[in-house]
């Protein structure tokens, strides 16, 4: 049998038809004309009054549509974050789904007593460790704001540090103010080997937010426009979560969430047209029994799969999502579940900056574990979105006739084919177990909470991260003496 090469067809989840896209984008344009925003940054009211804005009861102001359709324009299609040694590495564009951490915990599990504790520092530079050394985790994240910095009002600056001294991947901030921001751009300079260097090649992303229903905070504006004039990629999601911040239906939250971000974005572009900027707001629910914002919830990933629909239909912009959280307080089947649902979604809808993987408590804590098996679903989840390659060599038409003269003793499993193709042909799990009962139990009846915990501590023992000059690491912890 011979064959033409054949396309493989890679699933895809749609949840939005074009119709449905476009009227949620008309709703959205239609709450920045007709009912506003509240911008209490003087210089941004200066800047969308001046570009068309019609300013109202003092610092609200509404926006004619045509500021939103130029912003989309004029924002890049692509952004590419690189690793701290320079070399590409998110290049977020399309359909490139790319995994990382979160931040701002609480609290967080220890590794050796299973303790829920406070955050520390080391915290954080343990999960960066971690991730680095994660082959489907491509980005890092504080997961943590440590209670035991010298002086709270620095805990971003200190938190940053941590993550760049023990990671090479690219790394999600947080800051709080000008002066934040100010300072953990210093430390980028350092490592990237300049500010040139840095805006040519960022390895850093920057996320704030603004505040629903439709207010933007001068700090949060700030941030906005530093990060533009910097050439720092940005996000700036609103928390229209349906029922809290945004109306509860999700068609309603999605529009509201949509022109708050295009408030940043229109913003953004004023200031630094060009300037990458990651569209996407977080839709996610209110629990109507906790009143806590979920992470375990279908609805945010519902969303973010119609945010990813109308990417293409719309926007052409990346997007910024969630994936591998869970509402659950230990990690347990709720956790796994909630874990694979996200995730498998996620990479369906073929979202691109995908965060919180690791998160337990709707948020409110870590798990080292839970990032170890979260790396491991995205594996399973990235098998599955690769589809079914169709060729001469898979079809194995060959091989089958080569087992039938072989006579009966011949079978699959010993062929030169199986050997030469099961490693790619399969899925091979790390974590997952398969093993016969007997074997299992030989080896300790062990839980996949145990195997996890195990591989983590496995990983930051072992693991080596490449590091920093000890020029590079003597100015950081400088700057950080000088706080």
């Amino acid at each position: 049998m011979e064959i033409g090469p054949i396309p493989t067809l890679q699933p895809r989840l749609k949840v939005l038809n074009r119709r449905q896209a476009l009227a949620i984008h008309t709703a959205a344009l239609e709450i920045l004309e007709k009912i506003g925003i509240k911008m209490e940054h003087p210089e941004c009211l200066d800047m969308l009054a001046g570009a068309g804005g019609r300013v109202f009861d003092k610092d609200w102001i509404r926006l004619p549509a045509y500021l939103s359709e130029e912003a989309i324009q004029s924002a890049p299609r692509q952004i590419v974050l690189y690793d701290q040694h320079g070399n590409k590495a998110m290049p977020l564009v399309d359909e490139t789904p790319f995994f990382g951490t979160g931040s701002d915990t609480t609290f967080t599990f220890d590794l050796e007593t299973g303790e829920r504790r406070r955050c520390l520092l080391a915290d954080t530079g343990n999960f960066a460790k971690l991730v680095d050394g994660l082959e489907n985790i491509s980005f890092a994240m504080s997961m943590g704001n440590p209670e035991d910095v010298s002086n709270v009002d620095y805990i971003y600056i200190y938190a940053f540090a941590e993550m760049v001294k023990n990671t090479n991947k690219p790394v999600v901030f947080i800051a709080d103010r000008g002066e934040d921001m100010a300072k953990i751009h210093e430390i980028a300079c350092m490592v990237a080997g300049g500010e040139d260097r840095l805006r040519q090649k960022p390895f850093l992303l920057n996320y704030s937010e603004a505040i629903s229903p439709l207010r933007f905070p001068a700090h949060v504006m700030d941030r906005l426009l530093f990060c533009a004039r910097k050439g720092i990629p940005i996000c700036l999601p609103s928390g229209s979560n349906a029922g809290g911040g945004a109306p509860v239906t999700l068609a309603g939250a999605m529009a509201m969430g949509i022109a708050e971000n295009l408030v940043g974005l229109i913003v953004h572009q004023l200031a630094a047209k060009g300037a990458p900027f990651l569209f996407g707001p977080n839709v996610s629910a209110l629990d109507m029994k906790s009143a806590v914002v979920s992470y375990g919830c279908p609805e945010w990933s519902l969303t973010q799969a119609a945010l990813a629909d109308m990417r293409d239909e719309i926007y052409g912009l990346p997007i910024w999502s969630f994936a591998g959280a869970s509402d659950s307080k230990v990690v347990d089947a709720q956790a796994g579940a909630e874990a694979m649902f996200s995730i498998i979604t996620a990479m369906l809808s073929r979202c691109n900056l995908i965060h919180a993987n690791g998160y337990l408590e709707y948020g409110s804590t870590s798990s080292l574990e839970m990032v170890t098996i979260a790396n491991e679903l995205v594996a399973m989840a990235r098998f599955f979105t690769r589809g079914i390659p169709v060729n001469e060599s898979t079809l194995a038409l060959d091989v089958l006739e080569r087992i039938k003269d072989s006579g009966p003793q011949a079978f699959f499993l010993m062929d030169d084919h199986t050997f030469e193709n099961f490693e790619t042909a399969l899925f091979l799990p790390h974590l997952l177990d398969r093993s016969r009962y007997d074997t299992w139990e030989a080896a300790g009846s062990k839980d996949l909470y145990t195997r996890s915990n195990e591989e983590t501590k496995r990983i930051l023992a072992e693991h080596q991260v490449t590091p920093k000059d000890d020029a590079v690491l003597k100015e950081i912890d400088e700057l950080l003496t000088a706080l």
